[in-house]
């Protein structure tokens, strides 16, 4: 868009040639004279076609959504999925899949068990204690022994 404002400012307001334009942006004459010639912004066109991987996109979006119950462990891989998705006939690449993957995870809600942890206890609700080595003396004899020491 800025680009398009600027080609117009140039031929319009200072009065520059398009072999000029053509030479300062080292866009093509043609798409200069078509810029000049419309009354709109061009506006981009994309194209929403289909990929390799769209007729495997119901079994990976179940596949996902399945292993969202499980532990973080137990959840099925990347690479795993492309190897299942190979075997049913898949021939796009790894990295397709991937942003599949991305883009399908952080639009699906975790409903997962979690866990609460009160970081405030009561007097008397929790003891802490952490096992430390010490060095005692016995009989003469340097002894390192682990004992427990308590503390809050």
């Amino acid at each position: 868009m800025a680009m398009y404002a600027k080609i117009r400012r140039m031929h319009f307001r200072e009065h520059l040639t398009i072999s000029e334009i053509q030479r300062r942006t080292s866009l093509s004459r043609n798409t200069i004279k078509k810029w000049l010639k419309g009354d709109e912004a061009p506006h981009p066109q994309r194209r929403n076609r289909d990929s390799k991987l769209t007729p495997f996109e119901p079994l990976l979006k179940l596949a996902l959504e399945t292993d969202v119950h499980r532990p973080k462990r137990d959840r099925r891989t990347a690479k795993r999925l492309l190897e299942t998705i190979r075997q049913q006939g898949y021939t796009g690449g790894y990295s397709q899949l991937t942003d599949f993957i991305r883009r399908t995870r952080e639009h699906t809600v975790i409903t997962g068990k979690s866990a609460f942890v009160p970081l405030k206890f009561q007097l008397g609700e929790a003891f802490q204690f952490d096992w430390s080595d010490d060095c005692m003396d016995a009989g003469g004899r340097a002894t390192q022994e682990q004992l427990p020491r308590s503390g809050w």
